[in-house]
């Protein structure tokens, strides 16, 4: 099986080469090899592979950049999961793509459904919901994973960032009224890897569509904070803002650019019943991913 697969420098990215290498070849690019924003490097880049699937965690994910780079994000968020999905349809080719919570407005109060309706607050959400629209209307065999609050031993996120800033501040103000699951790339990855082998099974039967796949469990993200902080200072390392300095703010003493939803509760029981896979507790990936980089 060859497996065309973007975004290699990223979070996800990263983590599905090792998932993906052993269904087959896998052909990696990231920004360097393929500019996302071009649609005409993208199909001449998928006619030279010839890919029998298509995996695209790749995204423009400065949620707050977004804000002034509009075109930007919508060229690469929006646009290119529909030309990869027209040229995927075009070689009977599979595409699993990567989508996320900020397509809703998070006022909902309990966790998301698929079915729910979509309502973007920002660009970031508007353009990853209008990519969603192009893969769906580009080709049936499609799969869009929505998660959230993603985290990884490669890359920027948020754990790395609450850990370098406990080493440096005496206290730290997080925000607790934005509720979610911390979710592992690397969870990510070996569930994609085990989605395509149950598709190799079956390609005609496979259930596409569109399915929330997230981390057990729920938290904020001051108790998040506190939980990485925690674990740093019981793997002995030396940190200024133990959990108990990290202070609860809401969302109004910290604006930024891009409005977050406050609910990013993502109901995951369609994916589970579906492919019968289990979805670890947020926890427990996040444990694993910070006994890695402590």
């Amino acid at each position: 099986m060859k497996i065309l697969l973007t975004g290699k420098d990223g979070q996800v990215g990263f983590e599905l080469q090792r998932s993906l290498a052993v269904l087959g070849e896998v052909v990696a690019v990231g920004r360097a090899e393929c500019n996302l924003a071009d649609a005409d490097a993208i199909r001449t880049w998928v006619r030279d592979v010839q890919p029998e699937v298509i995996v695209n965690p790749a995204a423009y994910t400065a949620v707050d950049k977004a804000e002034s780079e509009p075109e930007l994000a919508r060229a690469i968020n929006a646009v290119a999961p529909g030309v990869l999905g027209e040229e995927a349809a075009k070689l009977g080719a599979v595409v699993v793509h990567f989508s996320t919570d900020y397509v809703f407005d998070g006022t909902l109060e309990q966790p998301y459904l698929e079915s729910d309706a979509t309502n973007p607050q920002g660009v970031y959400g508007l353009t990853k919901r209008d990519g969603e629209i192009a893969l769906a209307a580009a080709t049936s065999q499609h799969l869009i994973l929505r998660t959230s609050w993603v985290v990884g031993t490669h890359g920027n996120n948020f754990a790395k960032t609450m850990l370098r800033l406990a080493a440096e501040r005496d206290v730290l103000r997080v925000v607790a009224d934005q509720w979610g699951a911390p979710t592992s790339a690397a969870l990510l990855a070996d569930l994609t890897a085990h989605l395509l082998r149950q598709w190799q099974g079956g390609p005609e039967a496979f259930p596409y569509g569109l399915y929330h796949c997230a981390a057990g469990g729920e938290t904020n993200w001051c108790d998040y904070a506190r939980f990485v902080v925690a674990e740093a200072v019981r793997a002995g390392k030396a940190v200024k803002a133990t959990p108990d300095k990290i202070e609860m703010i809401i969302t109004a003493d910290y604006p930024l650019p891009a409005k977050r939803p406050a609910n990013s509760r993502l109901d995951c029981d369609k994916f589970t019943q579906t492919f019968g896979l289990n979805l670890s507790h947020w926890q427990s990936g996040l444990s694993h991913i910070l006994n890695q980089i402590l």
